[in-house]
């Protein structure tokens, strides 16, 4: 019992006291989780409405005067429900024309990203149509060149032969002919 440790009961004085309090214990310990309360569930929903109504009052003269608080009652609860209600129609109607103008923007904006996409893509076709035309343009050129020295050669060469075939003509041999 003496290693326990009697905590001081304090009692707050004032709010301020209060909250000095509560931060104090959660500042104990900075790791642990603090606690945060849910805030309020939304709006308040009427009861619903009811299918019999027992205590219809009728047209009849002579009601009595405890009659008009009873009609009080069923009359506040009738205008709150539809009240409720216009309010949840209105709610509803606000959310389809925010879900139209939304998807009025992202269709816009898809239908931009597409044109530009489309513009992107021909862009592209182009260049490579043009590094296309360059190389087929470089593949003529060498096609050229190659049958250009393929043509050179054979003259060259038939050239060659002619002046070996001259030079076994113009031989002198001695004591030949």
């Amino acid at each position: 019992m003496a290693s326990k440790e009697k905590k001081e009961v304090v009692i707050p004085k004032t709010p301020a006291d209060l909250q000095r309090m509560k931060l104090e214990k959660l500042m104990k310990n900075p790791d642990k989780l603090a606690p945060i309360p849910d805030g309020p569930e939304g709006t308040r929903k009427p009861p619903t409405a009811p299918e019999f109504v027992r205590d219809v009052m009728g047209s009849s003269a002579g009601a009595g005067s405890g009659e008009f608080h009873v009609y009080r009652g069923y009359r506040r609860r009738e205008l709150f429900r539809q009240k409720h209600l216009d309010e949840q129609a209105k709610k509803e109607s606000q959310k389809d024309e925010f879900e139209k103008i939304l998807d009025a923007n992202r269709q816009a904006a898809e239908e931009r990203t597409a044109k530009k996409r489309a513009k992107r893509q021909k862009k592209k076709m182009k260049k490579k149509m043009k590094k296309q035309e360059v190389k087929t343009e470089k593949e003529e050129e060498q096609k050229e060149e190659s049958e250009e020295s393929e043509e050179d050669e054979p003259e060259e060469e038939q050239q060659d032969q002619v002046k070996d075939d001259d030079a076994e003509e113009n031989c002198f041999v001695i004591g030949g002919r």
